[in-house]
């Protein structure tokens, strides 16, 4: 940038200073009022931006960092569904312990409603946005989400607990592999060698990696792979297991185990396994990943993965907190999860 391109109809902003040296505007505004909470480095750069350009904050300038509400707005797909509720209610108790407040809207998944609510956060002026669900959920990145979003990090710190490729938003996410780790190992430990999963879609990341981390694990551990045990797609809810089980019985492809791609489609699995005369697990194991209140309402109770949702939930809101001090966040930060073994996993017949 140079400052002859500005003229006296042309007056820089703290936006043009924030674009040139690669940060967000609210450092920019922490600079000029001289506030914490900015590495050395950065400091210098912006204030050597400064410098060059004659640049006096004004009054807007200033707001910027003497205007903190102490709220983090928070897109979620869907607070119905208990994962996102539990997260959601875990990401309350972390912003209360730092003094903040979540301002939550539900995008149902559209990105209509996601565009939208994330002009409205940046129109409400939170301190920052965490996106739950929805386009960070996506194998491949919607490049007009892509260019919203980094149009509203300019000024918002935005953080992901998914990817979106295209962007240099901080990222907390689950480790899908390490899921399907946990689960394969224990089945496999148990006997199981005909472990079928149901439900997800291939453009959902998170249910790609965990398809591919099966079949990878199948290879590894030399068990042979049946395109009908893992090409049964579909959605996230009961239907989804009860239907795909149910294929299974009706072409004669009965595995030993079955892995719900949530709890509700594991069980959805697990009635029909019951309406067919079959037992869980004697007859057939059931696994399912969220470990969501559920799990404790089927008999026999459902294994499921546990993704630790206090820590997680720390992890988001400690983001949006410090992303305003440009205090060198990680650009990534896994989730490790654990197995909460219960009655619908055993030993294979």
């Amino acid at each position: 940038m140079d400052a002859l391109r500005f003229s006296e109809e042309r007056k820089i902003t703290i936006y043009d200073i924030a674009k040139e040296a690669g940060v967000s505007a609210s450092t920019v505004s922490r600079v000029l009022t001289n506030a914490p909470g900015v590495r050395k480095d950065k400091r210098e750069l912006v204030q050597n931006i400064i410098d060059k350009y004659s640049f006096r904050p004004n009054a807007l300038a200033k707001g910027l960092s003497e205007t903190k509400r102490q709220v983090i707005g928070i897109i979620m797909a869907d607070v119905r569904n208990p994962y996102y509720a539990g997260l959601f209610v875990a990401c309350e108790q972390a912003a209360r312990k730092y003094g903040y407040s979540l301002l939550l809207e539900n995008s149902l998944g559209l990105l209509e409603n996601e565009m939208e609510q994330l002009s409205l956060m940046e129109e409400q002026r939170v301190d920052a946005v965490i996106l739950v669900g929805g386009r960070v959920d996506d194998l491949n990145s919607n490049t007009v989400f892509v260019e919203k979003v980094n149009q509203v990090s300019n000024f918002v710190p935005v953080i992901l607990a998914g990817k979106l490729d295209g962007t240099s938003c901080s990222r907390v996410q689950i480790n899908a592999i390490q899921t399907m780790d946990l689960i394969m190992e224990h089945l496999i430990s148990l006997g199981h060698t005909e472990i079928a999963i149901l439900g997800g879609y291939d453009h959902v990341a998170a249910s790609f990696e965990k398809r591919q981390r099966y079949k990878q694990l199948l290879s590894r551990y030399q068990i042979p792979y049946r395109k009908e045990f893992c090409e049964t797609y579909g959605g996230y809810d009961y239907e989804t297991g009860y239907l795909r089980m149910n294929e299974l019985f009706a072409a004669g492809s009965v595995p030993t185990a079955v892995i719900g791609i949530n709890d509700y489609a594991a069980v959805g699995a697990m009635n029909c396994i019951l309406e067919h005369g079959l037992r869980v697990p004697e007859d057939i194991s059931v696994v399912g990943f969220d470990n969501t209140d559920i799990c404790n309402m089927t008999n026999p109770r459902l294994t499921s993965v546990d993704y630790h949702y206090e820590a997680f939930a720390e992890k988001l809101v400690a983001a949006a907190v410090n992303a305003h001090g440009d205090t060198g966040l990680p650009a990534l930060q896994l989730i490790e999860s654990q197995l909460v073994v219960r009655g619908s996993t055993g030993p294979v017949k």
